[in-house]
Order: C-alpha cells, then structure tokens, then sequence
C-alpha cells in the first residue's frame, strides 16, 4: 500500500479520510487518483468543491469530501502549506478525529500515541477478552488507554501499523488464522471460543426506508434538469434529478402506476411549468439503495416534454457533475 512508503503528513492524512468506513481494496484506487490529481495539499486547496466531490463520488459519506476539501484549504492559506506536528494540534482540523491524528502524528512525526481503528479493537478485545462494547464511550476509552500502555514509544509508527496490519491480515473479522497465530496460547477468545462474538459492538442503527421518485426530464432538443442540494444532509453538494418523494403507503398504492403517479400532487406540481410528452417508468421494480441509516426505494421516470427553459443543460453534460452514485449508475445505464 502506497501510504505505507511515506511520512508524507498530506498522504498519510489523505489515505486514512478516504480509508475511514472504506475497504482498502475499494480505496486504494481513490487514494491514486487523488495523489494524481492532487499531489500537494495546495493542489487540493485550489481546486473546487465539485472537483473534489466527482473524483470522490461513489465513496459514500460525503461529508468527508467535504471535510477534505475544507481542511485542505485551511492548511494550504492559514498554516502556510504545513500540517500540525503534534496529536493534540491535529484534532483541531475538521474531519479529523482520534484514530487519524494518532496515525499522522505517529507515521509523519513519530510521536508515541497509539492508534485504535477496527482492526486495533478487534485485536486487543479478543487477545485480552474484553467485552466492553468498542462504540460506547467505556469502551474508547478502556481500549485506547491499554493501545496506549502497549505502544512502543521508540518505534510508535512501525508499531501502530504492525498492529493495524496484524487485525487486517491475521485476525480477520470473519475466518482469523488462528491455528497459525503467534497470540494463540495467550490469546483469551481463542481458549474460550469466543472469537466470533468479539469485538462487541451495540447496535444503534434504526434503518429507515424511503422511497423516492426521480424525475428525468428530457425535452425535444435534449435538454435535462439537474438540481445541486444545498441543504444539510449525507449528499450536500451533490447534484440530483428532482426527486418526489411518497410515503410507504402511497407507494405502494399509487408510486408505481403511471396514471395515478401522474396525478399525485406532488407529481403535478414538478410538472406543471412545462408541456408533457409522455411519462414512462424506467425501472419496473424499485431500486434498493442501502445507506448506513437508511434503505432508498428508488423509480426513475422519464418526462419527455417540448422545452426546458433556461435552467435546463445537454444531457450528456451531466456526466460532468459530482452525483451520488446511485444516480451516476443510472445515468451510466441510461445514456449508454
């Protein structure tokens, strides 16, 4: 892995915001792609916020391009271009938590804090058999303090990376290599079985489901409406179809049958300033899009009508905006 080659703070801080609720092997090829675009944190400063958010479009959690780029910018105008040097100064940039200030301040200025990820906490519970839940505030606590008091202070980066690479490789969340594990005599899940029930973890999630109705207008001269979401929320920034969005009961009812979804106020009022065409489903069954706390149920319809007006752009313009994933698979599938 590429962030394992270097002290450099801007790679080591690049790689750990994109590798946060991200598999390496899905972030490997974003981490490339951003080093190329971006090889300085002032390259990555300068550019935009859309900029930065297609390059970043289909990693999900997108306020964390959004920290990206903000951080980025902080550090290139009011820290000259230099990242802090100490845990403690680290915290204070957004989007930067404990786990990433420990991994900048042990790799990029060796300094001896411990670093405690998902790979850390399911190491230490199972070789000491805690079960504290790892996601209360106990639990952090418990588990930063013993990651701590085993760092070794003369060599903090080898050693947080040892023990990072150790639970990604040997003890596996699913399958560990335990038979040939260098912990197994000592190793306190192994003696007791207990291996698939650590780390323990409470569950907070409530999934929530929503069902949403995108509209894809297309007019005689190819024209398309994409709106950029403003407000707060997981994909501000982001561009998108206008979108209706119908309770559980309507959709059911009425969401995805073409004559009475046509009817729907809601429907009625996005439709109202142009000349209708025709409205076809695209999708005959909805789409499920699982987020971490929430389910979408999404139709695409496609709206012909005669003309857009002035805030309408060519449809194969949009390919150029950042757009949840969601939609860029749509968009793939569509316009191919």
């Amino acid at each position: 892995m590429p962030w394992r080659l270097t002290s450099d703070p801007y790679r080591i801080w690049l790689s750990e915001i994109i590798l946060q609720q991200t598999r390496v092997a899905q972030g490997l090829p974003y981490y490339e792609r951003f080093v190329s675009s971006f090889p300085t944190v002032q390259d990555l400063a300068a550019a935009s916020q859309e900029e930065v958010l297609k390059l970043w479009q289909g990693l999900g959690y997108y306020s964390r391009g959004r920290n990206l780029h903000a951080t980025a910018q902080y550090i290139a105008n009011e820290l000259d271009g230099m990242f802090p040097a100490s845990y403690k100064e680290l915290l204070k940039l957004k989007g930067v938590g404990d786990y990433t200030a420990s991994a900048i301040a042990s790799i990029s200025f060796n300094e001896a804090t411990a670093v405690v990820d998902g790979n850390v906490y399911r190491v230490l519970s199972r070789i000491f058999g805690i079960e504290t839940p790892i996601n209360s505030t106990s639990g952090q606590k418990e588990f930063k303090a013993l990651a701590q008091e085993l760092l070794d202070p003369k060599q903090p980066a080898t050693f947080n990376q040892a023990i990072m690479e150790f639970g990604a490789i040997q003890c596996k969340p699913k399958s560990p290599s335990c038979l040939e594990c260098i912990f197994q005599e000592r190793c306190v899940a192994f003696r007791t079985n207990t291996i698939v029930k650590l780390p323990v973890k409470i569950n907070k999630v409530k999934i929530k489901k929503r069902y949403l109705n995108y509209l894809v207008f297309l007019s005689e001269d190819n024209q398309t409406i994409l709106n950029q979401r403003t407000g707060k929320g997981i994909w501000q920034g982001l561009y998108e179809f206008p979108v209706v969005e119908l309770d559980k009961e309507e959709t059911h009812t009425m969401g995805y049958a073409k004559d009475s979804f046509r009817e729907s106020v809601l429907v009625k009022e996005k439709l109202a300033p142009y000349e209708l065409l025709s409205l076809e489903q695209y999708n005959q069954s909805p789409i499920v899009h699982k987020l971490s706390h929430q389910h979408l149920y999404t139709t695409f319809w496609i709206v012909r009508v005669t003309d857009l007006g002035k805030n309408a752009m060519p449809l194969p313009d949009i390919k150029t905006l950042p757009v949840p994933i969601l939609i860029s698979r749509f968009i793939d599938s569509f316009t191919s």
